[in-house]
C-alpha cells in the first residue's frame, strides 16, 4: 500500500490561509504524520486534491510538495493506516443519530426531515473522508440506514418493509402492455422503478397511482408497497428488485442508478450524485404536486440523462 504525502508550510502571519488549509485537509480526510506532513491513500483524485492544496500554499508565500510514501514493512504500513482512524468522529455522529431516533416520536414529519437532513449530509461528508472504515464506521452506517428508514416511515407511512426472499428471474415478454400500480405521490424509488419499467421492461406500460394500496386492481402489477409483485427484498429496494427480476443487474449504468436510489431510499453507502438527484426530484415534486403522471414524465428525462452520463463515463474508462 502506498500513500501520497503533502509536505506543506505557511508563513507565520498567514492566519486565514492556515485555517483554509486546515479545513481543506480535514474535508479530504488526511492522516497527520506530523505537523506539516499529511497523508492520503494513493489515488489520482487524491493526487489532484493535494496538488491543489500545495499550489494554494505556494501562492500564499509558503511551500507545498506532494511525494509518494510507503511503509517499511507491514507493521509500519498499519501504523500509517492507524493515522486515519475516524472512530471518535463516528461515535459522535452515532450519538446524535441515536438521540434523534429517541426523539422521533415527538417530531412531526416535517420536523423529522429538517432534523435528519443535516445529519445525513454530515454522514455523507464523513463517509467520503473515511478512507479505512472500521467497526465504528460500519456501525454508524447501519444506524444511519435505520434512521433514514424510520424518518421515511414517518413521512410516508406506506413505505414497504423488506421481506426475506429470493428474487426469481422473470421473462420480460410476459410483462408487456401491462397496467402497473404504485402509491401516489411517488418519491425516488417509485419514480426510478417506473422509469426502469417503461424504458427496459414494458415500453408500453400504463401506470396508476394509488391513494390506498388495498385498492390495487387485480389485473395490475404492483410495485413498492407491501404485498406488491415487486418491492423491497432483503437488502434490495424496489428498483434493485426489478433489476434482479429481469436480468438487468449486469448493466453498469443501471447498477449505478440502483446505488443512487438505494442510498436515497434507505441509506447505506453514500453516492456522490445523491444530493443533486434528491434536489432535482424534490423540485419536480413541488412543481407537479397535483399530477403524478406529469411528475413521472419529468422524472423520466432526469433518469434518461443519468443513464446516458453513466454509460458515457463507463465507455471513457
Amino acid at each position: 500500500m502506498e500513500f501520497l504525502a503533502l509536505f506543506v508550510s505557511l508563513p507565520t502571519q498567514g492566519g486565514s490561509e492556515r485555517v483554509r488549509l486546515w479545513r481543506a485537509l480535514k474535508a479530504l480526510g488526511c492522516g497527520t504524520l506530523r505537523d506539516g506532513v499529511y497523508l492520503l491513500p494513493e489515488q489520482p483524485a487524491h493526487a489532484d486534491a493535494l496538488e491543489a492544496v500545495a499550489h494554494d500554499a505556494r501562492s500564499a508565500g509558503g511551500s507545498g510538495e506532494v511525494h509518494r510514501l510507503c511503509g517499511r514493512d507491514e507493521a509500519h504500513t498499519q501504523a500509517l493506516v492507524a493515522l486515519f482512524d475516524r472512530s471518535a468522529d463516528a461515535a459522535a455522529l452515532a450519538l446524535e443519530a441515536r438521540q434523534m431516533m429517541a426523539d422521533l416520536a415527538s417530531l412531526d414529519a416535517a420536523g423529522a426531515v429538517r432534523r435528519e437532513r443535516p445529519l445525513a449530509r454530515r454522514f455523507e461528508q464523513f463517509a467520503v473522508a473515511d478512507h479505512f472504515p472500521g467497526p465504528a464506521s460500519r456501525q454508524l452506517q447501519a444506524l444511519m440506514a435505520d434512521l433514514r428508514q424510520a424518518v421515511a416511515r414517518q413521512v410516508s407511512p406506506g413505505e414497504p418493509s423488506a421481506r426475506a426472499a429470493t428474487v426469481p428471474r422473470l421473462d420480460p415478454a410476459a410483462y408487456r402492455r401491462r397496467l402497473w400500480a404504485t402509491r401516489a405521490g411517488p418519491k425516488v424509488d417509485r419514480l426510478a422503478s417506473a422509469w426502469l419499467i417503461r424504458r427496459h421492461i414494458d415500453k408500453q406500460a400504463r401506470f396508476i397511482w394509488l391513494d390506498q394500496t388495498r385498492d390495487c386492481p387485480g389485473e395490475a402489477l404492483g410495485f413498492d408497497f407491501d404485498g406488491a409483485d415487486f418491492s423491497h427484498v432483503g437488502q434490495r429496494v424496489s428498483f434493485e428488485t426489478l433489476l434482479a427480476s429481469f436480468g438487468l443487474e449486469a448493466d453498469a449504468a443501471l447498477a449505478r442508478i440502483g446505488a443512487l436510489v438505494h442510498f436515497l431510499d434507505v441509506g447505506g453507502i453514500p453516492v456522490a450524485e445523491a444530493a443533486g438527484l434528491e434536489a432535482v426530484l424534490d423540485g419536480l415534486r413541488a412543481l407537479r404536486s397535483d399530477d403524478d403522471d406529469a411528475l413521472l414524465a419529468d422524472a423520466m428525462r432526469v433518469f434518461d440523462a443519468l443513464q446516458r452520463r453513466f454509460r458515457d463515463e463507463g465507455e471513457i474508462q
